[in-house]
């Protein structure tokens, strides 16, 4: 026991200067900082005013609680009262400035790859692809932008999609149920889903024209049922396990790319073949004759365009049957102004649209703007910051992200009157709304504006002329359209049509 007792003895004999110093340097070190704390401590970031919320999860389910489409929700409501439009949170699991400011809004757009970067969840880049426009930066993301300009020019929108535009919208609304031209609402037809006429006519228009792909084919709709799955996944949880929607949409998103490989080996084949000249005048044929990208960029971009091409603008289509539903004298004002196109249209022996057509629609812009302002299909951007930024007297550190709430901005009383309602006028030439076209952003801003913003306004333009001068609507039943935050009509906008002819009720 003795011999034990003189061996533990020594042992700490032998560590006792090196703990001794330890001690000494952890004391001069304190010592040096409560004497020298205001000369050599990093000055404390004026961080804009906020709460963490709860650990890991901080406000992120309050952040994402569904609401109506028209607000900005309770929780965006509580936040800019208590903290301001600039407040920090913790969301999606880091530390986040959140801005409903259109100043800062702008100013996080237009310093894209200076101050700022998108910054979207690794979930959406799993399901997307790493090479979507949606989550590349940089060279890369310009590079898969300019292919899809290109392939959405001016000329092209003209010549090609304007025409392409107006066959579907036919197509579709040729299928609504018939109905006599009588005023009397029992004449109105059976009760169908709005929302999925919409979708079915811009996933129908974007397979045409990336891949050829003809509606009512049995490989479109295939195509079609795989991509409803896949959108699914796309807004869920991602949780990667066997019955969850997100692990179905990894299945869909491979059977998706599966039919796009197959498209490319034939078009490949095609290409190859001696004396062909056949061309297929869509963006898989630009692509592959036009590019140097991969074979996997090529899939990860046309599955990101059909994704971009579709739900946001089936989405948009939507809310303006909606608002123009609970807004007779716009829906009025709208089939006026169509019928004055039709009535050019027959007096020069013409029965498709011209592009001189569509620019004449100056109050269907007016009701486009109006819808995307009000319904809001993107309601805020993910960031993040690359350097250090100092705006309004706040700092906002490198590392942080930061948010843009695009929803904030186009419902702010401080910017639009009586926002919460529907009112298309405000964007009329000499209306007061007209000066603050600065803060409106539907479709983003800067070098990530979407590239297929003109071609969304064509679709909804040439698809309300066609319904305006065909059709009278109404609801079947009570619907609303609610963030979750995706847009989406609970009920999927069920409506009754009745047809009526273009020179009178």
């Amino acid at each position: 026991m003795a011999a034990m007792m003189a061996s533990i003895t020594s042992e700490l004999l032998f560590f006792l200067p090196f703990i001794l110093l330890a001690l000494l340097t952890f004391y001069t070190t304190t010592v040096a900082k409560c004497h020298g704390w205001r000369r050599t401590k990093k000055k404390r970031p004026n961080l804009p005013p906020g709460a963490p919320g709860w650990p890991l999860v901080g406000e992120t389910f309050g952040y994402l609680r569904p609401h109506p489409a028209t607000s900005v929700g309770t929780f965006m409501e509580q936040h800019v009262a208590r903290y301001g439009k600039i407040y920090r949170s913790s969301l999606f699991g880091e530390r986040t400035v959140v801005s409903a400011d259109a100043g800062l809004n702008r100013y996080i757009l237009q310093n894209e790859g200076r101050l700022f970067e998108c910054s979207y969840p690794s979930s959406i880049g799993g399901i997307l692809g790493k090479w979507s426009m949606l989550v590349l930066v940089g060279d890369k993301h310009r590079e898969m932008r300019a292919i899809s300009l290109n392939f959405l020019s001016s000329v092209r929108l003209r010549a090609v999609l304007l025409p392409e535009v107006e066959r579907h919208t036919l197509l579709v609304l040729s299928s609504w149920p018939p109905s006599s031209s009588s005023s009397s609402s029992s004449s109105l037809g059976g009760a169908f889903s709005a929302q999925h006429e919409a979708k079915k006519f811009t996933f129908n228009l974007m397979a045409k024209n990336i891949m050829s792909m003809d509606p009512g084919e049995e490989e479109t709709e295939r195509l079609r049922r795989e991509y409803i799955t896949f959108m699914k996944g796309v807004v869920s949880a991602p949780l990667n396990f066997p019955g969850t929607a997100y692990w179905k949409a990894l299945k869909s998103r491979a059977a998706i790319l599966g039919v796009i490989e197959t498209k490319m080996e034939e078009r490949v084949q095609k290409m190859s073949r001696e004396n062909s000249s056949e061309e297929e005048d869509d963006l898989l044929g630009w692509a592959l004759k036009q590019s140097n990208l991969s074979k996997e960029q090529i899939l990860d971009l046309l599955l990101s365009l059909l994704f971009a091409g579709h739900e946001t603008s089936s989405m948009a289509l939507a809310l303006a049957i909606f608002f123009l539903e609970e807004c007779p004298k716009a829906a009025q004002e709208l089939r006026e102004e169509h019928l004055k196109i039709a009535r050019r249209q027959r007096s020069r022996g013409d029965s498709k649209l011209s592009w001189e057509d569509y620019k004449e629609m100056v109050f269907t812009q007016c009701v486009i703007n109006e819808t995307l302002r009000l319904g809001n299909v993107v309601r805020f951007l993910h960031r993040k910051v690359i350097r250090d930024v100092h705006y309004n007297g706040y700092d906002i550190p490198r590392g942080w992200k930061i948010l843009p709430v695009l929803a904030a901005v186009h419902l702010d009383a401080a910017l639009y009157d009586d926002p919460n309602s529907f009112n298309p006028w405000r964007w009329k030439s000499n209306a007061p709304c007209a000066a603050q076209t600065g803060s409106f952003m539907p479709y983003g801003g800067g070098p990530r504006l979407c590239a297929g913003s003109e071609l969304a306004k064509l679709e909804i333009a040439i698809f309300l002329h066609h319904l305006v001068l065909n059709f009278r609507w109404e609801l079947a039943e009570p619907d609303q359209a609610f963030v979750y935050p995706f847009v989406d009509f609970p009920k999927g906008l069920p409506i009754r049509v009745q047809r009526i002819t273009q020179e009178g009720e």
